[in-house]
């Protein structure tokens, strides 16, 4: 009695734990935190191991009970996922503090130190602090899944033109770069007339079907196959097709429009030059300089054809240019293009050089255009025309010649290019000799039109020598301005590995 009167009159207002003995202040449990440790395990039922998948592919981690989530190391959103793995235990304790403990990047373990509390023996207060490890299992999302399959897919769009050039395939392969619209897709797919994009789902299917109605005039069906169904849960299974048909016309094309159309457009002539194709197809009347654009659902209702594909394409020489001044517009003319120049031409053609035949046109390269210089144009009236509109046409409404760009030395202008274009990884088949000439044309066409190439990202070659930007010929060429460093993002950046 006298060891326990001198122990409280030294520490008042404590007592003495009812199982070792050392005063401790007063408690619900009348036990010390030692003791109540050994006694209680409040940690009990929560697990010290788990197991967490990671997908090496696309750098995510699973979210039960189907989701793939993007999380950097030791960030919040990572922390979060843990938590949740242990939900259920952790529902029973109380939550203080939780937090990672610095493992090896490439340990494959993840550590998450936790602070809980819990009420035990008669309300006394317990805390405790442990730490959870976390292995991570590698697992290949159903994403990653498919495309390493390739085969799988539940959605595609087949894009096709009925033209024998590529022009505006190529233009499209620029827009779907530069827009990122190729990244949900499993595969591509090159065919002699189009494009095949495979999809894993058909929402991805139907962004890609509007991105396409918005680049490019075109028009489409869609249809679907039933796959399986489970008649129990009144779930079913389909592959949806979408048929994209872009309008068959390119640049360059020459077209005959139907009278109501020409009417419509502005009284322009029915003979027409194809400038560009973006959105719409942008026709000038090389006679008057009157320019119009014909969007998709306008071609449809009206449609037109090219009277001659680019292997009728035959060269000329300038034999006089003068440029026309004064023109007398018709009533009710639309409106006329202020980056031509009208001029009359007399050409002849440079196979027919020992003879004395020449024609006589208007045309819209009367800036471009000097005595002694080579042009591309074709030859209506030596041309077996099969047109609906042009054989209703007065055949003196029918030009003898329509001229459409100027030639220049192609080897030179390929040599003194300093600038590339990037590709859509894909897999083709039954490849033509002609694609290398027509995917050459589409570069000039570039350097021709500064109105094609402001949706496209041009990258310099830093191997060709930086000259000026037109050569002896004037040429033209596209300057360092319009160019974009080609930069190679390390890995280390977006958060993956280093492979380099």
């Amino acid at each position: 009695m006298e060891y326990m009167t001198e122990s409280t009159d030294r520490n008042p207002g404590h007592i003495l734990c009812c199982e070792c003995g050392v005063p401790i202040s007063p408690n619900p449990a009348n036990i010390c935190v030692a003791c109540l440790r050994s006694k209680v395990d409040i940690s009990q039922g929560i697990p010290k191991q788990v197991s967490i998948s990671f997908c090496k592919q696309c750098q995510r981690y699973f979210q039960p009970p189907g989701t793939w989530i993007q999380c950097g190391l030791e960030s919040r959103e990572l922390l979060a996922l843990c938590l949740k793995k242990i939900k259920a235990p952790l529902s029973k304790v109380r939550l203080v503090d939780a937090g990672f403990v610095w493992t090896e990047p490439h340990s494959k373990r993840l550590k998450v130190k936790l602070t809980i509390q819990k009420e035990v023996m008669n309300g006394a207060i317990l805390q405790q602090v442990f730490v959870v490890d976390y292995v991570v299992q590698s697992q290949m999302c159903g994403d990653c899944h498919r495309v390493e399959a390739k085969d799988f897919w539940k959605a595609v769009i087949q894009v096709r033109q009925k033209t024998l050039h590529k022009k505006t395939f190529y233009y499209l392969e620029q827009l779907i770069l530069k827009y990122g619209m190729h990244q949900n897709t499993l595969r591509i797919k090159e065919i002699h007339d189009g494009l095949d994009f495979y999809y894993s789902s058909k929402q991805h299917a139907q962004k890609m079907v509007e991105f396409l109605q918005c680049t490019v005039p075109c028009r489409y069906k869609a249809s679907q196959r039933l796959i399986s169904q489970d008649i129990h849960s009144n779930t079913y299974n389909y592959k949806s097709t979408f048929s994209v048909e872009i309008v068959p016309i390119c640049k360059d094309n020459v077209v005959c429009l139907s009278p109501k159309l020409a009417q419509s457009l502005g009284n322009m002539n029915q003979i027409c030059v194809c400038i560009r194709v973006t959105s719409a197809i942008h026709l000038i009347d090389p006679n008057t300089l009157q320019v119009a654009d014909i969007d998709g659902s306008t071609f449809w209702s009206h449609p037109f054809n090219s009277l001659c594909h680019p292997k009728q394409l035959e060269e000329f020489i300038v034999m006089e240019c003068s440029i026309v001044r004064d023109l007398k517009r018709s009533a009710g003319a639309g409106m006329i293009s202020k980056k031509h120049t009208l001029g009359e031409v007399w050409v002849q053609k440079t196979s027919e050089m020992n003879t004395d035949k020449q024609y006589f046109c208007r045309t819209h390269l009367g800036h471009l255009l000097n005595p002694g210089d080579l042009v591309l144009g074709f030859d209506l009236a030596n041309c077996n025309l099969n047109d609906e509109h042009v054989n209703k046409m007065n055949s003196d409404r029918v030009p003898d010649v329509v001229l459409i760009k100027k030639s220049y030395d192609r080897t030179k202008r390929q040599r003194r290019r300093n600038w590339k274009l990037k590709e859509l990884a894909r897999e083709r088949e039954n490849m033509d000799t002609d694609d290398e000439r027509q995917y050459q044309d589409f570069l000039e066409d570039l350097e021709e039109d500064e109105a094609i190439r402001k949706n496209v990202n041009i990258y310099r070659d830093s191997t060709i020598p930086v000259e000026s930007d037109t050569d002896d010929e004037g040429a033209p060429r596209i300057s360092l301005a319009e160019m974009l460093e080609d930069l190679h993002i390390s890995q280390d950046a977006t958060g993956e590995e280093d492979t380099n």
